[in-house]
């Protein structure tokens, strides 16, 4: 028998197996509430299958009854206890650059009055200052994001973790779904070519942060819809007053680079890839704030 790797996850209210390869290549998963089997590339269907088959058949009690074995699924892996669902907010309400203005305002109390004061007249870069500027292109982001039609979803500033991540903007719809990053360069010089970005000559990791958003998402969203979900890497660019060339976008195509002004309408240009119902799961998931923690 091939020694296959499975492991049972229960939590959150789902209760599944997930399946390895002896090699690490993951297969997909049986959700033993259902019966289904879901898998990111149908092709290794069959081997997920065996590899679950394999795994019950070899906890399956020597001295069991025939009428025990449809309920192997029930009793297999029992070394994982599952869960009670926690209790979740709703974060589709949320303003845009919350999380921002939340660490602008910790910024500005650490400075104290007469030090904000006089960064605030002289314009020194400060944290509060990065920090509230950052908020203040959220907001602008989030207001062309507005214009989209009823059957686009965009939530706002989600906490990702324990560690201060954020999502700027979470956009679901027709088109599929989006990590949204919103940066503002007030009177800056902006150069983006394939996987760099420049700001006033010098590089910043925004397309690689973009990416690991955006992946991360996608991963996330996925264990709790049950079906593949992928998520496109979008930075929003305001300001850059000096100059914004965009080169070349980068060359993966999992990330990319629009002007502020544009983004509404690029997102709808974008070709379907979504149904209402995929839509409508993706977004009950994307509101709950356990599928983030």
């Amino acid at each position: 028998m091939t020694d296959w790797i499975v492991r049972r996850w229960a939590r959150y209210g789902h209760d599944r197996l997930y399946a390895e390869t002896p090699v690490g290549t993951a297969l997909g998963y049986l959700d033993l509430k259902t019966g289904r089997y879901h898998s990111d590339d149908f092709s290794n269907l069959p081997l997920l299958e065996r590899a679950v088959s394999d795994h019950l058949a070899a906890r399956e009690p020597k001295q069991a009854e025939p009428a025990e074995e449809t309920a192997l699924a029930e009793v297999a892996a029992s070394d994982v206890v599952a869960e009670s669902p926690p209790a979740w907010e709703d974060i589709g309400s949320e303003p845009a650059g919350s999380a921002a203005r939340e660490q602008a305002l910790a910024a500005r109390a650490a400075q104290g009055k007469v030090r904000h004061f006089l960064a605030r007249a002289f314009d020194v870069k400060t944290d509060e200052r990065a920090w509230r500027i950052g908020a203040d292109g959220e907001q602008a982001v989030a207001a062309q994001l507005a214009k989209l039609g009823p059957e686009w979803r965009v939530l706002h500033a989600i906490r990702v973790g324990d560690r201060g991540s954020d999502i700027d903007h979470l956009v679901i719809g027709p088109g599929g779904v989006l990590t949204v990053n919103a940066k503002h360069h007030p009177k800056a010089s902006v150069w983006v070519g394939g996987d760099t970005f420049m700001v006033n000559g010098r590089r910043v990791p925004y397309i690689r942060n973009s990416r690991h958003e955006a992946k991360r998402a996608a991963r996330l969203l996925t264990e709790q819809v049950g079906f593949p979900v992928t998520a496109l890497g979008v930075i929003a660019v305001m300001g850059a007053h000096q100059g914004l060339k965009i080169k070349k976008q980068p060359e993966d195509g999992a990330v990319v680079i629009v002007q502020r002004r544009r983004i509404s309408q690029y997102v709808r240009a974008l070709p379907p890839r979504l149904t209402e119902r995929e839509v409508a799961a993706i977004h009950e998931a994307a509101r709950r704030s356990t599928t983030w923690r």
